[in-house]
């Protein structure tokens, strides 16, 4: 994949959960920002927000009925409006696509742990292990991009100390939770890499 930072590759295939909307402007170029939704073998649906550049979509015509590819970057940025979440996390897509390729959702980052591992268990009794990795860009700033690790990789994860270097193999998934605000429960999304396998670099 020419152009794409190997510390950080994303390959994703899904459908449009709504038509891209305009998002900002960076050096003269139009970005635009649209949802993806990727089916898992178990029915569930994760919806990931993609950044795009005008140049990108121009030459397609994408509906909600096609199944579209998109390969690039999971990054993070700082949401300093005081509105929505305070992490917020997208795809910086490189290539896309329209494809007839079943449905995937991949993910592959190296990066430093930046935070300590937080290692806990479900109610049900499984480990469950949250983690922080600082994912280096190529010009010298970084992505600060959530993973949850289950199981027995929960439990490696959770030995790991701040600064450790690691590469993993994932998924980007969505979750939904409720958070408590003003004494009322609202509806948020979070995003998370969910770990499949990883080995030290």
């Amino acid at each position: 994949m020419d152009g794409i930072w190997k510390n950080n590759v994303v390959e994703l295939c899904g459908v449009l959960g709504n038509r891209p909307k305009f998002s900002h402007m960076s050096k003269d170029r139009k970005y635009y920002l649209f949802p993806l939704e990727i089916q898992r073998l178990s029915g569930t649906v994760d919806t990931v927000n993609i950044t795009a550049a005008q140049e990108l979509l121009s030459g397609i015509e994408v509906t909600n009925e096609e199944h579209v590819k998109v390969r690039g970057e999971l990054r993070s940025f700082n949401n300093k409006s005081g509105k929505g979440s305070k992490l917020v996390i997208t795809v910086f897509a490189r290539e896309i696509f329209l494809t007839n390729e079943e449905e995937k959702n991949s993910i592959m980052l190296t990066g430093t742990l930046c935070k300590p591992p937080n290692l806990r268990r479900t109610p049900m009794g499984r480990e469950i292990c949250d983690l922080m990795l600082a994912v280096n860009r190529r010009y010298g700033r970084s992505d600060y991009l959530p993973g949850i690790a289950w199981g027995q990789n929960a439990e490696t994860a959770g030995t790991w100390s701040v600064g450790k270097e690691v590469s993993l193999i994932g998924r980007i998934q969505s979750r939904k939770y409720i958070k408590i605000e003003n004494g009322e429960g609202i509806e948020k999304t979070a995003y998370e890499v969910s770990v499949i396998s990883f080995e030290d670099v």
